[in-house]
């Protein structure tokens, strides 16, 4: 059976300016971006695909819930995206407290197409980025389950770079039975070499 495909990153705009949503919709089209359309964060919770690839752009002045709320929940959330936010009347505390939120951009309206543009762009590959590196993590901790707890200390400790000699003497094993079990944790990792295994020991920290 072929493996699922990744759904192709989409735009998706709130706003509750019908006038800026078909706007922002027609530029997005022009360039080939998906898009979908709501009216408040409320309106996406219940009817959009929360965590899709893409980004959000919202109105940082919103019925019910602002945009700088959601993206200040988004960002303490498990299932983190991409936002660029846009308003009025941006402010120098409001483009900080945003930024400091994790909001890839701050553009004031009218925004210009050009600038607009560029933002979603980065907010896509950031999130493309993000989706990568929790990939791999998860790769890597599925294959970390399967050492044994032995193998476990062997590799955290050739990740500090340690030689084979001196993490014998560390655990009390003899470098002949040291060598095997390391032998067994870049199999079992499959690391290409030490500083791949160190990489990888990043991503379970």
């Amino acid at each position: 059976m072929p493996a699922p495909t990744e759904s192709p990153p989409r735009v998706v705009i709130i706003d509750d300016d019908e006038s800026v949503r078909e706007s922002l919709r027609g530029l997005f089209r022009s360039v080939g971006l998906p898009t979908e359309l709501h009216v408040s964060v409320n309106d996406y919770l219940a009817t959009g695909r929360p965590g899709d690839p893409g980004c959000i752009v919202l109105d940082i002045r919103l019925p019910g819930q602002s945009g700088l709320e959601f993206t200040e929940i988004l960002a303490a959330s498990e299932a983190p995206q991409s936002v660029v936010l846009i308003s009025g009347h941006v402010d120098v505390q409001m483009a900080v407290r945003a930024m400091k939120a994790g909001a890839v951009d701050v553009l004031t309206k009218p925004v210009r197409e050009q600038d607009l543009l560029e933002a979603v762009n980065r907010a896509i590959a950031q999130d493309k980025q993000r989706r990568d590196l929790a990939e791999r993590g998860a790769a890597v901790r599925a294959r970390y389950a399967t050492l044994t707890e032995r193998e476990r200390q062997v590799m955290r400790l050739v990740a500090e770079g340690l030689l084979n000699k001196q993490i014998a003497a560390r655990i009390d094993l003899t470098e002949a039975t040291v060598k095997l079990h390391r032998g067994q944790v870049m199999r079992k990792m499959e690391a290409l070499s030490v500083p791949d295994l160190v990489r990888m020991g990043d991503l379970l920290e």
